[in-house]
């Protein structure tokens, strides 16, 4: 106890501070990227579709993705960045219960749906050796929607012990086997609930992680292999380019999502381990779990070629429309 004691008196006020600036600054600048960037690949889209009344199902499947990454930013990050800038009491029980089940939906949402972009890419560049894969693939694009009702009655039924289990937060010490969100608190009854949960969830997204690697390494031997054959075949690559391209994109995804999907389960692993989380690792984790969903928006925009066209011509036709407007 004296030892303790005797490192509150010596501790420096002002570092606190700085280390609770810098924590808000990055929740703050990540969550405002985030935003920003999945409603920009909405936008996109949203025009793409009314322009074209048609989406190809990996532009489909991007926009859900979008659209997942910026609901998971908006229940996790955000409530994170203004409980760390002082305002508490934020949510109740039932809006914690709401919260907390629905960013544990889309956060699954987006590991199933860049695992379903990486088999819709690779079977799109897979040859049809048979009929079976032939109409396989003739169907994709009336297939996607029943995918995305089947992956999103798989998660509310994976995630339905966290509304169960979200309470506020009260006043006083945390309890064992409690999530400690800041803005809630996930409070399991005992230990085997804790570790079962966790299970469930590890089980979950290294399954589909285990998927997306297989189809990515299926895309990379292709990409491989057709580099070599079409060296002098100048037409073939041509017609091929914008498929490359996607395949190409799609890697990058993937690769992007393993990394933080690695740094993401090394600490939720270590907070399996421990009856109490510190807060620190608590918001180390919920920083590196949304950096995908920060991050991807930058790379669709700067990888894929009808996002990038449909921004430029916004920002001509704006342009456009200041220097129309009569000056005064």
């Amino acid at each position: 106890m004296r030892v303790s004691r005797r490192k509150k008196k010596f501790q420096k006020p002002g570092s606190m501070d700085l280390c609770i600036t810098i924590k808000g600054v990055s929740f703050l600048l990540q969550s405002g990227l985030g935003v920003l960037g999945n409603l920009s690949v909405l936008m996109a889209y949203a025009h793409i579709a009314y322009v074209e009344s048609y989406l190809q199902p990996v532009d489909k499947i991007l926009a859900h993705l979008a659209f997942s990454n910026l609901v998971q930013l908006l229940t996790r990050s955000v409530p994170q960045t203004v409980v760390i800038f002082g305002l508490r009491n934020l949510l109740d029980d039932p809006s914690c219960k709401m919260v907390v089940y629905t960013h544990r939906i889309h956060r699954a949402l987006s590991i199933c749906l860049t695992c379903m972009l990486s088999v819709v890419q690779a079977l799109t560049l897979t040859p049809s050796a048979g009929p079976h894969l032939t109409k396989l693939k003739s169907r994709l694009s009336q297939l996607v929607v029943p995918t995305f009702v089947g992956l999103w009655l798989l998660n509310m039924t994976v995630c339905i012990a966290a509304p169960l289990f979200s309470i506020a937060p009260r006043n006083g010490t945390v309890p064992p086997f409690t999530l400690n969100l800041g803005f809630c608190h996930v409070k399991f009854p005992n230990n085997l609930s804790y570790v079962a949960v966790g299970a469930a969830f590890s089980t979950r997204d290294f399954a589909f992680v285990a998927i997306m690697l297989v189809s990515s390494s299926y895309i990379l031997i292709f990409l491989h292999k057709h580099r070599r054959q079409v060296r002098s075949i100048r037409r073939t690559q041509q017609g091929t380019s914008m498929e490359m391209r996607a395949a190409k994109s799609v890697i990058m995804l993937v690769v992007l999502y393993s990394v933080f999907f690695g740094i993401d389960n090394v600490i939720w692993i270590y907070m399996l381990t421990v009856a109490q989380v510190p807060a620190t690792v608590v918001d180390m984790r919920a920083f590196f779990s949304a950096c995908y969903a920060t991050f991807s928006p930058m790379l669709m925009i700067s990888t894929n070629k009808k996002i990038k066209t449909r921004m430029v011509c916004a920002a001509g036709e704006q342009s456009a429309e200041d220097s129309e407007k009569p000056k005064r």
